[in-house]
């Protein structure tokens, strides 16, 4: 189920000749060429997520660093928390294939062994009463296929600088999911329901910056806030973070003449940290353990706080070759790529992306580094790619090879130094060196 909804979310880039408005309405734009490309709502951010915790345990709350990708097309949407992949859609209703965070909050020391904190999957229908005020009914499921159901009611506004999103969500547990994650296995609380309240706030400071800020407050059931377990019978979380946006202030639309990209690239395995690999110190894997990946990409902007920044939202497949120590492994990334172009004399890019990496295994190399540290590994992490290229047709002097580019880039999964429990709360993760052949067209 993981690795379909996945391999669905990297083929939707494709499909984006219509688009949503951050209110939710479709529209066809009417320039498609080169000269003016339809302008994507898009973002990134990251922040600090505080929860209450409502078990009976000494530690009153949990604090988890939380990064989050936002965007907005016809068939592809990401919205910080969860994304999903729209199959079929009518002008008020729709219906997608998701992802969504849910955060087991726990004592932080006991989240490596009990990795609650988990993207669920599942099915959503939307229907939309107006384009701002839309009716999300969601079947979910875990890893093991506990299920619950989910019945959103959201209203957004705007004012001035601020976008706010007020929200009340209706969940309904089945018994398996409830007598996991508040029975903790022990107790059998059986099905039961909660219900959340809360309200997201977004402030534009200035250019592509801006404040954002969440609260909710969740109460629980009957069954289980009267089991032995729990403490309290309401649960509270607050997030506070910023992010970068398209400028609502001075809206541009895109006149990039290659609007997207595929890149191809093979990398060997090393255990070496960032640090060394940067100072050209890096360790050969001694097993030879290899991936090769096929990235597809289109852009998001060309400016960020007016320097010129090319912005690109990718989606990415990597095969991790089997060896004597691994068999094959399949990894899915969604993540937003910065490029900025300079002359020395021939056009080279210095490369930079943020997104989220998930495996079907542990490789080989996280594995080993998880063992030695004593820790549970996370199929998801946090990921990044540093990149530079140079362009092929610069470098010979050949303009039938202009939209060609080559290039190096560290191919890094890592779960930023036990700070999140969506990663597992876990230090460390793995690195590739790679080679790549990208083609912009």
């Amino acid at each position: 189920m993981k690795s379909l909804f996945m391999l669905l979310f990297i083929i939707s880039f494709s499909l984006t000749a219509q688009e949503i408005t951050p209110g939710g309405e479709v529209f066809v734009p009417a320039l498609k060429s080169a000269e003016q490309l339809p302008v994507h709502e898009w973002g990134i951010a990251v922040g600090l997520r505080n929860a209450h915790i409502a078990f009976v345990t000494d530690d009153d709350v949990v604090t988890d660093f939380v990064p989050k990708l936002f965007y907005e097309g016809e068939h592809l949407y990401l919205r910080g928390e969860y994304g999903g992949v729209r199959f079929y859609q009518q002008d008020n209703y729709n219906f997608s294939v998701l992802g969504r965070f849910r955060y087991f909050d726990f004592p932080a020391q006991y989240q490596n062994e009990f990795q609650g904190t988990k993207i669920d999957f599942g099915l959503q229908f939307e229907y939309l009463f107006a384009p701002n005020f839309p009716l999300q009914i969601e079947l979910m499921s875990d890893h093991d296929g506990r299920t619950y159901l989910n019945n959103h009611l959201r209203y957004a506004l705007e004012a001035g600088p601020w976008d706010i999103d007020l929200g009340t969500t209706f969940r309904y547990k089945g018994t398996e999911f409830n007598n996991t994650y508040y029975g903790l296995g022990v107790e059998d609380i059986g099905s039961d329901y909660d219900i959340k309240v809360g309200a997201q706030l977004r402030y534009h400071v200035v250019s592509n910056l801006y404040l954002m800020g969440e609260a909710n407050l969740t109460r629980l059931g009957h069954n289980t806030y009267h089991n032995p377990l729990i403490a309290s019978p309401t649960q509270g979380d607050l997030f506070l973070g910023f992010g970068f946006f398209n400028d609502k202030s001075s809206p541009q639309p895109l006149t990039l003449p290659d609007n997207h990209y595929l890149r191809w690239s093979f990398g060997w395995a090393t255990p070496s940290n960032i640090g060394e690999i940067i100072r050209f110190n890096s360790e050969k894997d001694e097993y030879n353990n290899r991936l090769t990946s096929l990235f597809y990409g289109f852009p998001l902007t060309e400016t960020l706080f007016t320097l010129p920044i090319d912005l690109y939202l990718t989606g990415g497949y990597a095969y991790h070759i089997e060896s004597e120590v691994q068999d094959p492994i399949s990894e899915y990334v969604v993540a937003i790529k910065a490029y900025y172009t300079f002359n020395w004399p021939s056009r080279w890019r210095f490369g930079f992306a943020e997104g989220l990496s998930y495996v079907s295994d542990l490789t080989y190399i996280e594995k080993t580094e998880m063992q030695s540290k004593e820790y549970n590994g996370s199929k998801l992490l946090n990921y990044l790619d540093f990149s530079l290229d140079v362009n092929l047709g610069d470098l010979f002097n050949k303009p039938a090879m202009d939209k060609l580019w080559l290039g190096y880039a560290i191919h890094h999964r890592s779960a930023i130094f036990e700070t999140s429990s969506l990663f597992g709360r876990i230090k460390g993760g793995s690195n590739y060196n790679t080679v790549y052949l990208q083609w912009h067209f």
